[in-house]
């Protein structure tokens, strides 16, 4: 699905002659052949699947805004305008970003899921894997929702339940 979708839209950026675009989705393909070369020597000769093609866009997205904050470092805004630009094009392919409210909903319904309370914290509360593995994989980036701290934003901004002003975990009270 992603691959026609890259097709298409490479099509479309020629034919309006939109150079950044099309300079980004032949990044794009050329990247993606090179996974599917690397797959083939590991048996898979269909290629990689949309969730791995996923993976690889986010990938991308990391590389960029890493340039991007050496760039504006550096002094050199023209070139961070540049990583900007296909960053927004990369992101079009991407699954929406949740909202910090969507990631609470979710991150506390996986958390009741393992049956945690989050007085007491225990190790399946921090990695809510179905959460991030399973159906909301790629609407939250692995940065928000990573391991090993507690994934809420609002507990990420130090709403604690048990008061403190910390960024560790809570423990139950001694």
């Amino acid at each position: 699905m992603l691959r026609a979708r890259f097709s298409d839209s490479l099509k479309a950026a020629m034919k309006a002659h939109d150079a950044r675009a099309v300079s980004t989705l032949r990044m794009i393909l050329s990247s993606l052949k090179n996974r599917d070369i690397a797959a083939r020597d590991k048996g898979n000769m269909t290629g990689v699947d949309d969730a791995e093609i996923a993976q690889m866009l986010q990938g991308m997205v990391k590389q960029r805004r890493e340039s991007m904050t050496l760039y504006e470092q550096g002094k050199r805004p023209e070139l961070a305008a540049q990583e900007a630009e296909e960053i927004a094009i990369i992101e079009t392919f991407l699954p929406k970003q949740l909202s910090d409210a969507e990631l609470d909903q979710a991150v506390a319904a996986a958390i009741a899921a393992t049956g945690a309370a989050v007085a007491g914290v225990t190790r399946e509360a921090r990695r809510p894997d179905g959460f991030r593995q399973g159906e909301r994989g790629g609407e939250a980036a692995a940065a928000v929702v990573g391991p090993p701290a507690l994934t809420s934003p609002a507990l990420l901004r130090g709403e604690r339940p048990c008061g403190r002003e910390c960024r560790t975990p809570c423990d139950p009270p001694p």
